[in-house]
């Protein structure tokens, strides 16, 4: 048995090379997180995107009170256990970190238990736009003087 026998010299002359073609791919790595432009940047504005809500969301005002409980419209309401509060730029918002804050929203009621399930926070173009469930005139004709011919 060989036990005691080194390495063949080919074996071991490989390893400088491994070791420096690592420190270079990591310092390019490094170099290349170092020059790019921060994450917040990279997020787009609210103003150039356009969002299909689903034709059963509603328009009112939301204000979060705590993880679980909220006010929209004035009236007291639970928010599901896998709720969705999504930004003008269609991310996922934390109930926590808006606790206190009122926001124009669209939602959607779960059916089954009348909990908020999903909402939106809405743009000022979006807000201006009518909803049923918002402040704007509901009506199921249309006249020629309307502001909106769609």
């Amino acid at each position: 048995m060989n036990r005691c026998r080194s390495k063949p010299l080919s074996a071991t002359a490989s390893l400088p090379r491994f070791w420096h073609a690592l420190a270079v791919a990591l310092g390019t790595a490094v170099v290349v997180l170092l020059t790019s432009t921060p994450a917040t940047a990279q997020v787009p504005s609210g103003t150039g995107m356009v969002r299909n809500f689903p034709e059963a969301a509603l328009r009112g005002n939301l204000t979060v009170n705590s993880t679980s409980d909220a006010t929209l419209n004035g009236n007291a309401i639970r928010m599901a256990p896998g709720m969705r509060l999504l930004s003008p730029q269609n991310t996922l918002v934390m109930a926590h970190t808006v606790l206190g804050q009122s926001f124009k929203v669209n939602y959607v009621i779960e059916p089954s238990t009348g909990m908020l399930i999903s909402a939106w926070i809405l743009t000022q173009a979006e807000a201006s736009q009518p909803r049923k469930g918002s402040d704007a005139i509901v009506r199921n004709y249309r006249a020629e003087s309307d502001p909106a011919q769609k």
